[in-house]
């Protein structure tokens, strides 16, 4: 199993804390699209924070972020994880002994410390530096100065050249010959919005050519994150990613985007109230598959959706490509329970359900309705040679560790999805 491109350390640590340690005084909220300095970084966590909101920033400035990077990751109360889509699924993964992972990213010292021992890491990708990615949480009812939390959440910021540049990818593609591996991950292509627009429309296309590169027989799974940018997310789309991957992971704010970006069904609702609506959500995946994967009359290769959202999970298979969904969807289930928990098994104590006991499959089609059988929890509908395996979660009361559970669930599903040779 291989997988590219984003690979980083996590500082995670409380943003007032932070904020002391490097001497800043509470201040007013101002939002920036990229932070500069110190006091930029003061007034857009205030921002936030105020609104009990999450976001993440590009720090522009190498020196100043080096200097609170130090600042953050030598702090007592910080806690340091591997980071990055791409290290975080091979992370879980390397949890089953019978799996080797190669994982190219830039790994720096204190990565490749917390780095499983069954994750290998090509001379190429070593770097003498660690990407930092610095998340600021704070709790609901936390106060800094005149700001007040009404929700507890995190501001992530980073300098982070290396992944934003996909540098890896051609390391990575090359290595690939000698590792042969079963399975491809990729992840990180959110990383290039902060680049220039030539410079991300080019390495676009260097990577739709290195993707294009891996063997065919060989599956390749595309990770999403948060994008802003709509016509970036169209190009993924439409110039080639889409059709080069088989199989694609995401949660309901990218699965909007993605809907919103090239007109799709729904496309007119511009936020999800709530738990996204089961009718809605199948909708856009449907379209997805139909309009992007695989059918007679188009060549793409993809044809399958693990969408992941807090009160449940949905996989769409496009048929005669993919064998046990009904336990691959499952599995990631159990494991957003387990990793949010913190527990090894799924604790009935410590977890509810928030999924619809009732919902219809469509709304745009003479939809079915679907009551859930607790007795048999993985629901399954088919659309025009299409099907949908959909699973409630057991939701964490109390979650311990959130950074990364789409990562998880993704992974678990990946690890239990048999791919038919085609």
């Amino acid at each position: 199993l291989s997988l590219s491109v984003n690979a980083c350390v996590d500082v995670v640590l409380s943003g007032v804390k932070l904020l002391e340690a490097l001497g800043l005084e509470p201040s007013d909220g101002k939002n920036h699209a990229v932070l500069h300095s110190r006091q930029d970084l003061r007034e857009a966590f205030a921002h936030f924070m105020e609104r009990g909101a999450a976001a993440e920033r590009f720090f522009s400035d190498a020196e100043a972020f080096r200097d609170i990077a130090r600042t953050a990751s030598e702090h007592p109360a910080a806690q340091l994880y591997v980071g990055g889509n791409a290290a975080l699924i091979g992370q879980k993964l390397a949890t089953n002994p019978d799996l080797k992972i190669l994982l190219c990213g830039p790994v720096g010292p204190k990565l490749h410390e917390l780095l499983d021992d069954s994750v290998v890491v090509p001379p190429e990708s070593m770097q003498e530096r660690d990407e930092f990615h610095l998340i600021l949480e704070y709790q609901a009812g936390e106060q800094w100065g005149q700001v007040r939390a009404p929700a507890a959440n995190r501001f992530i910021f980073s300098h982070d050249l290396s992944n934003g540049a996909l540098n890896m990818l051609e390391v990575f593609v090359s290595s690939l010959d000698e590792f042969q591996p079963d399975l491809v991950v990729l992840s990180g292509l959110h990383m290039m919005e902060g680049q220039s627009k030539e410079m991300r429309q080019r390495r676009l296309m260097e990577a739709v050519a290195s993707i294009s590169d891996i063997p065919t027989d060989i599956p390749i799974h595309l990770e999403l994150a948060s994008m802003t940018d709509q016509d970036f997310m169209s190009n993924i789309m439409h110039q080639q990613v889409f059709p080069l991957v088989n199989s694609i992971g995401l949660n309901e704010q990218e699965l909007l985007f993605l809907t919103q970006a090239a007109s799709g069904p729904h496309a007119s609702l511009a936020s999800w109230s709530g738990i996204p609506d089961v009718g809605v959500v199948s909708d856009i995946l449907f379209w997805l598959l139909k309009e992007h994967g695989r059918t007679a009359e188009r060549a793409s290769d993809l044809t399958r959706i693990h969408f992941h959202t807090l009160a449940y999970h949905i996989l769409v298979t496009v048929d005669g490509h993919w064998g046990n969904q009904a336990a691959a969807v499952a599995a990631g289930a159990r494991a957003a329970g387990t990793q949010a928990c913190a527990t090894d098994t799924i604790d009935a104590t410590k977890v509810f359900l928030k999924a619809p006991l009732e919902f219809v499959t469509s709304h745009t089609e003479a939809p079915a309705k679907i009551s859930l059988n607790p007795d048999e929890p993985v629901v399954q509908w088919h659309r025009e040679g299409i099907s949908f395996h959909f699973t409630p979660v057991l939701v964490c009361k109390d979650p311990v560790r959130t950074v990364g559970l789409g990562d998880a669930i993704s992974a678990e599903g990946l690890f239990y999805s048999e791919v038919y040779p085609q």
